[in-house]
């Protein structure tokens, strides 16, 4: 994970695009697809959730945040 912000933002929000807005993951869902860049997911989702790119409740994941592709 980048040190400095704007670095680590922008990789964030490139992880966010695995996710479609309006839809709502499973965890297992979350780290199956973050498992494919790095191993330690929750690091991943951690910081999607905290950066505001993810939201969570009751074991739910959802994109809240990050560019979309028109």
């Amino acid at each position: 994970m980048p040190a400095r912000r704007t670095r680590r933002l922008a990789l964030l929000d490139h992880l966010a695009q695995r996710f479609k807005p309006g839809e709502q993951y499973y965890e297992a869902e979350v780290n199956r697809r973050l498992r494919a860049v790095h191993d330690d997911v929750a690091m991943l989702r951690r910081y999607l959730v905290d950066e505001g790119f993810l939201d969570r409740k009751d074991g739910l994941y959802w994109r809240v945040g990050g560019s979309v592709d028109l």
